[in-house]
């Protein structure tokens, strides 16, 4: 199986687990995002393993700070069953969970995050989300489906709600923090306004939230269509007006020093709309640095 680069950690050494869950069953626009692991692990030999930005290498020793990461392989998915699919993630996350190390998951479209948080949550009960995107991805449901790419972070709201260890049914506290939206329904926009922490277009207040999430488990999930389409068009629902590479970069650190990153998801590259294979190196080199991150 081939690995993502210098990720050949034991799995009983690593600290950190990566692994695939191509899957994009419930894409609404254009599909593809399903090659995006392997693709991804091919990639990554067109990159190095040293990050300059900060100043440590994929390829250091644990005794030397290494980042320590075993690259499983992708989840073997049956497509036509999202709930399944969904299930099969929670799973390989609480396997991963149970041995006291990190998740991070590559997509594969948005939904596939739901899986992972659902064994997130279970293990630390009081965790936060942190959410980069174009999209508020808050609807109820997508043309009558409440499983969707369009949805997911809805499902993850509502497994907070379930889950909560706050019996006050009147005392609210955001627990969901979003930053690059710039695409939504009025609804979606409306709900966040008394659900979750929203920063439209870019991340100008990431400041104002750093003090809430300080020392917190946090699931950062983040969808690559939150960088502008001259810089990722390799994806499958695009939207003008979005962030830098370095803007991200910077943010994602922002939030791994201030914050307890316990998981982490990267989705929505999609290989076969970008024939420059500028959008696979970007998300390579941005893989390598959250894992150096967290």
């Amino acid at each position: 199986m081939e690995k993502f680069i210098s990720c050949d950690t034991a799995f009983e050494k690593a600290k950190i687990v990566l692994f695939g869950a191509g899957f994009d069953g419930t894409t609404s626009y254009r599909p593809g995002t399903r090659f995006a692991p392997s693709k991804i692990r091919a990639e990554s030999f067109g990159i190095e393993t040293y990050s300059p930005f900060l100043d440590k290498d994929l390829s250091d020793s644990i005794e030397n700070g290494g980042a320590a990461v075993c690259d499983i392989g992708d989840l073997d998915l049956p497509y036509g069953n999202t709930v399944r699919v969904l299930d099969m993630v929670q799973k390989q996350a609480e396997t991963i969970f149970a041995a006291n190390k990190k998740p991070v998951m590559l997509g594969g479209e948005h939904l596939i995050t739901l899986g992972m948080f659902k064994a997130a949550l279970a293990k630390y009960p009081d965790l936060l989300i942190v959410h980069f995107d174009a999209h508020t991805d808050l609807r109820e449901s997508y043309i009558d489906e409440p499983l969707s790419h369009s949805t997911v972070i809805k499902r993850c709201y509502d497994e907070m709600q379930k889950h909560s260890s706050n019996k006050k049914k009147n005392a609210k506290s955001v627990r969901i923090f979003q930053f690059g939206i710039r695409s939504g329904e009025r609804a979606e926009f409306e709900f966040a306004k008394q659900n979750t922490y929203l920063c439209k277009n870019d991340f100008s207040t990431l400041a104002d939230i750093l003090p809430i999430i300080k020392n917190k488990p946090v699931y950062l999930t983040v969808d690559l269509d939150v960088l502008d389409p001259s810089e990722f068009p390799g994806t499958g629902t695009p939207e003008a007006g979005g962030v830098r590479y370095g803007d991200l970069l910077r943010a994602t650190e922002a939030i791994a020093q201030t914050a307890n990153i316990i998981a982490a998801d990267i989705v929505e590259l999609n290989p076969m709309l970008d024939s420059t294979g500028i959008s696979i190196a970007l998300a390579c080199k941005y893989l390598r640095e959250v894992l150096l991150m967290i």
